[in-house]
């Protein structure tokens, strides 16, 4: 039982999240990880940045994997994806901030992104109504 009650705000947020919301946290959490990991290796911290980029990558592998491959935009995310991933396995491997800084940006565009998407639906939703 969570306690907590910042815990138990998050967990409350992710059950009543819309699709969008929760894949929107996602990309906000491997945003998060990156950052993490880039100020790990600044800091020399090598277990603490190994942490976070594997917690990014995991974020990615479950992007790839939740891909439905019948529509032709997760066709083009799938190789947007993998990129990414092996990127942040090449930065994890040599702890190279500048490799992370790469990511991120892919990271943080496809967030943007996925957020106007995101609006657009709201709108639909709205206007449909």
């Amino acid at each position: 039982m969570v306690t907590n009650p910042y815990q138990m705000y998050q967990q409350q947020s992710v059950m009543t999240a819309s699709q969008e919301e929760l894949l929107i946290m996602l990309y906000n959490g491997c945003i998060r990880f990156i950052k993490q990991g880039m100020q790990a290796i600044d800091d020399k911290d090598v277990p603490r940045a190994h942490t976070n980029i594997v917690k990014a990558q995991d974020i990615i592998v479950e992007f790839i994997s939740t891909l439905d491959m019948r529509y032709d935009v997760a066709k083009s995310l799938m190789p947007l994806y993998d990129y990414i991933y092996r990127r942040l396995v090449e930065a994890n491997i040599s702890k190279d901030a500048v490799i992370l800084n790469e990511a991120l940006g892919f990271v943080t565009e496809l967030r943007d992104t996925w957020v106007e998407a995101a609006k657009l639906v709201k709108t639909y939703k709205t206007v449909s109504r």
